[in-house]
């Protein structure tokens, strides 16, 4: 089944969509596991921005919780070296996320909240060259009623900047990842 294919099986059907790529020279499997790694706390300008989101509700003490990072997403599986995706439920507009715990991927397409929207992450890769690939990432909203669209749209335009902001580090920060491992010298014992 081709990676998008896969992908798509995972959410049907999204509301909201956003897209960024980037090319790498690396190794497909290689590429993938570096974005299977990356985590939002190890930039510092996506530190700070996810801790502008949460400061209004960690000042009110209504959160104790770690800050928002990617362990938070229900890892949904990896199709050999073309895709790799994620997922998270929750009402997103609210303070906390309003996150509902999904711990696997069956879990995770199982969970049919009215109240709750269900996003996809996922990363596709394309060969361009021997080389090259190109890395995609998608992020997909499905919001089940009318009422979690009307919660959800205003949101989704107020940190569509942001979270694209986020996706472009976070692909730079994949390709600098893989091609540094690529161009390493290997080091034999």
């Amino acid at each position: 089944m081709p990676a998008v294919n896969w992908i798509e099986t995972l959410l049907p059907r999204a509301d909201f969509r956003e897209r960024h790529t980037i090319d790498i020279t690396a190794p497909a499997g290689l590429i993938l596991d570096c974005a299977m790694d990356y985590r939002l706390k190890d930039d510092p300008l996506v530190r700070l921005a996810i801790g502008l989101r949460e400061l209004p509700s960690r000042l009110s003490g209504r959160t104790s919780r770690p800050p928002f990072d990617r362990d938070d997403f229900t890892f949904l599986g990896r199709k050999g070296d073309t895709a790799l995706a994620f997922g998270l439920v929750g009402a997103f507009w609210k303070a906390d996320y309003g996150l509902i715990p999904c711990h696997s991927a069956e879990d995770f397409r199982t969970c049919a909240l009215q109240d709750a929207c269900k996003l996809v992450l996922s990363y596709t890769l394309h060969r361009l060259t021997r080389r090259t690939s190109r890395l995609t990432t998608e992020t997909s909203v499905f919001c089940p009623t009318p009422t979690t669209r009307r919660h959800f749209a205003p949101y989704w335009y107020l940190i569509r900047p942001v979270s694209g902001l986020i996706r472009r580090r976070m692909l730079a920060s994949v390709r600098k990842q893989a091609e540094s491992r690529t161009n390493s010298p290997t080091i034999i014992g």
